[in-house]
């Protein structure tokens, strides 16, 4: 008997195979790595990844779900964590390790949030997101699907869109398209924020008002004249800021 999908969970599973296969090539494990996977549903993908990765560790929220995994696989092969993925401490899995997952539409950039806590302990990160979110994540400055989300994931990662999935590879289809993404934490070197709170409350400053200029979105944090005095125009629009050019207001306002 199928599991039947729970709209509370956003629960789409994937079932096209070549789908599965490509997505499974394309994380390509390593023998000796160390791998989670945010998620399994039905164990779709978690089949072949537990043949390539012992143990796989599993979070899955759905206890019926997490309990027919524990019945299909040896500890050996899998170690379920049944929790919330949106509260679930990465700490405690082994590291560096890689994610993979076909993540719940409805928690993706909450989700995406909370990993940035742990992103020094991930080698990568595949992902499974609808394609509206995966576009926002690596636009350009200027375009209309940039913004908070954009900013602070490219200032911590390399992105890529590796594929685009349609609503029938599921089951249910969902009603958005989907697409694969792939995440690497950029090197420390490259991380030239002082303080990763400041930056935090920048970006979330400018783009709750990202409709305003900069001397009116950033008013209560910056004056008009500090924002010249780093070289940044206060009338341009959030949107119209680089990722290089947060960090400067950001670290302009470390005393």
């Amino acid at each position: 008997m199928k599991h039947i999908p729970r709209k509370r969970f956003g629960q789409h599973f994937l079932a096209d195979k070549r789908v599965i296969a490509d997505i499974v090539a394309a994380v390509s494990i390593r023998p000796g790595e160390h791998v989670a996977e945010i998620g399994p549903g039905e164990g779709a993908l978690t089949d072949l990844l537990a043949k390539q990765a012992a143990p796989l560790h599993v979070i899955e929220i759905d206890r019926d779900l997490a309990a027919a995994l524990r019945l299909r696989f040896s500890p050996e092969q899998v170690v379920v964590h049944e929790g919330d993925a949106l509260e679930f401490d990465y700490a405690l899995l082994p590291s560096p390790l890689r994610l993979v997952g076909n993540l719940p539409y409805n928690i993706s950039t909450p989700l995406l949030f909370h990993l940035l806590n742990f992103a020094d302990r991930f080698t990568d990160m595949t992902f499974m997101l609808q394609k509206e979110v995966v576009q926002r994540m690596v636009a350009e400055p200027s375009g209309p699907e940039y913004g908070r989300l954009s900013v602070m994931l490219q200032y911590r990662y390399e992105m890529e869109m590796l594929l685009e999935v349609p609503p029938e590879a599921f089951r249910p289809p969902p009603k958005v398209d989907s697409a694969v993404v792939r995440l690497r934490p950029l090197p420390a070197e490259k991380l030239l924020a002082c303080d990763g709170a400041s930056l935090a409350r920048v970006v979330t400053a400018a783009f709750t008002q990202r409709r305003k200029t900069l001397r009116n979105a950033l008013g209560k944090l910056m004056t008009e004249e500090a924002l010249r005095r780093i070289d940044i125009n206060p009338g341009l629009r959030p949107e119209n800021l680089s990722v290089s050019d947060y960090v400067a207001i950001s670290n302009a306002l470390i005393p």
